[in-house]
């Protein structure tokens, strides 16, 4: 799990190297803001139309030799862009399709690296080995982000392509030499009973909406996601227009951000057994947080509420994640989060938008005050909706073959 995580901090830091390099080498190459939004998109869209079908593959295939494989496809697929942009030969075609080829390989490599993280620890410690992960993801922002302008200022903008090819092969080099747990999950390739051949996308998804935890979990990420969570925008809009700051305030709030979702990893580290209520009641409390947020009076106010909103939202989706990785059965789990991916992505691609439109007609204020509103409603009114289902819910007891039919199970004195 040691080597897992060191392998994976070297590829988020590459990844996001590569990320952000990307983003400017789209606006040098069209000078067009849109177009940046457009790569973005391009990459994304493949998990929202064969999540599934990717999940289905980590499910069917052996676990380490499918993310090994992903791996150094993603490293060839920056290693072939690197050469591209050093040679000058690069252009937005070319860019899109390359960025399209990486999302379709993720589609695969995603479930398939965080159902192999979960195999190296025991069943129990599965929660905090999620909560490490999002630990290492936080922190391999932090640092790609920064070697990114390092690379472009002093080395140029194909050493990114060329580092984040390095971190893939990297980890598919560690990857052989992992060992799963005592009392970790095995994955048997098959279902119980079965001989592998009925793995299907449609059985990961009427699983998925079979278990209203699931389906509970998806509406509060969900609305989060929409009227939330997206402070890079909301925030960005607040500081610089009502707020009257700057580049050097918004840059301050985003370090703080930042730092309260390393914060929350740790503290998400730590759980044991999460789950869907506890991350509803995290969202809520974050949505109220966001509204408070909205009616800051000063920069400084709003910087002492950003710490606890990244922490906040930092251990809902380490619960959530945990939830999502462990209650599927071993044989479902790469195929549940194959369903996770094309909701996800809908979710990714639709809120920016949508919290765009809300912005302009209710301004940065309104939108952080009526979305944290929304998100607390919602998930109010979903769990009283829950509590009188159950408390409305007949108890239902088997009844043994002498009982006559008809014949109620307790009787008034029982």
């Amino acid at each position: 799990m040691r080597w897992w995580s060191v392998a994976n901090f070297v590829s988020n830091a590459g990844t996001w190297m590569q990320l952000t390099v990307q983003n400017l080498l789209v606006l040098e190459i069209t000078g067009s803001a849109a177009a940046t939004g457009l790569s973005m998109s391009v990459q994304a869209a493949p998990a929202l139309l064969i999540s599934v079908l990717g999940g289905a593959a980590v499910d069917r295939w052996p676990r380490k030799l499918t993310a090994a494989v992903s791996q150094a496809l993603l490293g060839a697929i920056a290693f072939t862009t690197a050469v591209l942009v050093a040679l000058d030969r690069i252009d937005m075609t070319s860019l899109m399709v390359l960025a399209a080829v990486t999302g379709v390989v993720a589609t695969v490599d995603n479930p398939a690296c965080a159902l192999l993280g979960n195999d190296l620890v025991p069943v129990q410690d599965v929660p905090s080995a999620i909560g490490v992960g999002a630990l290492v993801h936080q922190a391999g922002r932090l640092v790609g982000a920064a070697l990114a302008g390092v690379a472009v200022g002093f080395l140029g903008t194909s050493v990114a392509y060329f580092a984040n090819g390095l971190s893939f092969l990297f980890v598919a080099s560690v990857i052989p030499f992992l060992r799963p747990a005592a009392g970790a999950v095995r994955q048997t390739g098959r279902e119980p009973g079965g001989t592998g051949s009925e793995l299907s996308v449609r059985e990961g998804l009427a699983y998925f909406l079979r278990r209203p935890r699931l389906v509970a979990l998806a509406g509060v990420t969900g609305i989060s996601a929409v009227f939330g969570r997206n402070y890079g925008l909301t925030l960005a809009v607040l500081v610089t227009g009502p707020l009257a700051g700057g580049a050097g305030s918004f840059g301050t709030v985003s370090t703080v951000l930042a730092a309260g979702g390393i914060l929350g990893a740790v503290l998400g580290a730590r759980l044991r057994r999460p789950s869907v209520r506890l991350v509803g009641a995290l969202a809520a409390a974050g949505a109220l947080l966001q509204v408070v947020a909205g009616l800051s009076p000063s920069l400084a106010v709003l910087i002492v509420l950003v710490l606890p909103m990244a922490v906040v939202e930092s251990v809902s989706d380490t619960a959530g994640t945990a939830v999502l990785q462990t209650d599927p059965p071993a044989h479902l789990r790469g195929r549940v989060l194959g369903v996770w991916g094309s909701v996800g992505t809908v979710w990714g691609l639709g809120g920016p938008p949508a919290l765009g439109l809300l912005m302009e007609l209710a301004g940065p204020r309104g939108a952080l005050v009526t979305g944290g509103l929304l998100i607390a409603g919602a998930i109010g009114a979903g769990s009283l909706l829950h509590r009188r289902r159950i408390a409305a819910a007949p108890v239902t007891l088997r009844k043994d073959e002498h009982e006559m039919p008809g014949r109620p199970a307790l009787s008034p004195a029982a």
